[in-house]
């Protein structure tokens, strides 16, 4: 599978309405209150931040936290409708944004109207079909434990065809791609059916699946997705770091070069599913090192929302344990541009965009011990050259240009500070 050409230059701005725009947990709001539209202010925010697109969580009518979807059809109420959706996409396009859904097709929640017409088939109230799993004792399967999800029947040949009328419809509204959510739940027989289908409409939309463990190159051929949420990478990023063992991270990226031969996945240092990674990193000496990974290292790079601006939060294993990182924003944006953080993430960014070759790039190790890791990204005749210090001794480098470098080692070419980092171009 051949992703579209856009792609190559797209680094998302990952952000989840319900939580951005004050609407979870919350009530419906009142008849002329458009929550959505809240989001627009933060586009010219996503343009200097120097991303190239947005991806939204949840946007369908669910009952609670978006993933227990009751219509996909229907903008969430909370959040507005269906002219909420089409102003929003029009500003973002507008800027030269493109828009990214996140799509739950996996299960459904148990208001839903598919679950409704399930239970009365089931009990001989209508003839509908029955579009849901069933355990041995012939209640419906839940989603990993949560009652409240009930999982989709994906053998189901309605289903299929419901599935492609779904991601069908929004592209069609101007959505430009899919984040399918549990995709790693659904069987890969299920997508190569629905795919193929919808990119017969929409031969531009990019697909990635949410895959957090298992084989990734086998999920992307079998399943025809573009693209998959790379957690291996996410993972060594953040625990190479606070335990000092960087060989974690250089292995990671050897396997990450693995699957460079056959995808580009989806590239991260946090998400809505996880722990902020300010937070994360206990040493702020060394938070903008994760970001230089991501920036530096093939993949298609996402920023979750708030991440560029130091936001902290930590996700907790109980009922609104990921309250607190997805958190409500400003209704005029970030406001303040004299942000370290902020200029960090637009000088990576930047170096990012001013190459784009960057997109499959694949790592050499230069030189590693447990605090320092020095490495070259290459794609054909074009390389940079970084460098990881953890340490407390300076690093020596090999000859070459900062591009880019913590403010501490602006002044010397060829050493990176104690807890410094540099992209050096070749002399």
């Amino acid at each position: 599978m051949t992703e579209p050409d856009w792609v190559r230059h797209a680094i998302w701005w990952h952000v989840y309405p319900l939580g951005a725009v004050g609407a979870y947990p919350g009530e419906p709001p009142g008849p002329d209150e458009h929550r959505l539209r809240r989001l627009i202010a933060w586009l010219d925010h996503v343009v200097a931040l120097g991303t190239s697109g947005i991806l939204l969580g949840p946007v369908f009518a669910s009952t609670t936290h978006g993933y227990d979807t009751v219509d996909h059809l229907r903008i969430d109420p909370r959040l507005g409708d269906d002219d909420d959706f089409d102003a929003l996409v029009a500003e973002a396009h507008g800027r030269g944004l493109k828009v990214l859904l996140d799509g739950v097709v996996n299960h459904v929640g148990r208001d839903s109207a598919i679950a409704r017409r399930s239970v009365d088939a089931l009990e001989g109230r209508s003839d509908d079909e029955v579009w849901l799993l069933r355990d041995d004792d012939g209640g419906f399967v839940g989603f990993e434990g949560h009652d409240a999800l009930v999982t989709l029947d994906h053998s189901h040949p309605s289903v299929v065809d419901y599935v492609v009328r779904v991601l069908t419809h929004w592209l069609d509204r101007g959505a430009d791609g899919w984040r399918l959510d549990a995709a790693y739940a659904v069987p890969t027989s299920f997508w190569a059916q629905v795919l193929p289908r919808v990119r017969a409409e929409h031969p531009d939309a990019w697909f990635v699946a949410e895959v957090i463990h298992g084989d990734y190159p086998a999920f992307v051929q079998e399943s025809t997705v573009d693209s998959v949420t790379q957690y291996e990478l996410w993972k060594a990023i953040w625990s190479s770091i606070n335990d000092a063992n960087l060989w974690e991270l250089a292995w990671s990226l050897t396997r990450h070069d693995e699957f460079l031969g056959s995808f580009v996945p989806q590239t991260f240092v946090g998400n809505h599913d996880t722990t902020r990674i300010a937070s994360t990193i206990e040493d702020p000496r060394h938070r903008a090192h994760a970001v230089v990974v991501l920036c530096t290292v093939g993949g298609t790079p996402t920023v979750y929302a708030g991440d560029e601006l130091g936001f902290t939060g930590v996700k907790e294993e109980r009922e609104g344990g990921d309250d607190t990182v997805r958190p409500e924003l400003a209704l005029d944006g970030p406001g303040d541009d004299d942000n370290p953080v902020l200029r960090l993430h637009q000088e990576l960014i930047g170096l990012r965009r001013r190459h784009p070759w960057l997109h499959r790039a694949r790592t050499t190790q230069v030189e590693l011990t447990n605090t320092t890791f020095v490495y070259e990204v290459r794609e054909d005749d074009e390389s940079l050259t970084v460098a990881l210090n953890l340490g407390d001794a300076p690093l020596a480098m090999p000859a070459g240009t900062p591009v880019a470098c913590d403010d501490t080692t602006r002044s010397d070419q060829t050493v990176v500070a104690p807890h410094g980092w540099a992209v050096l171009e070749s002399r």
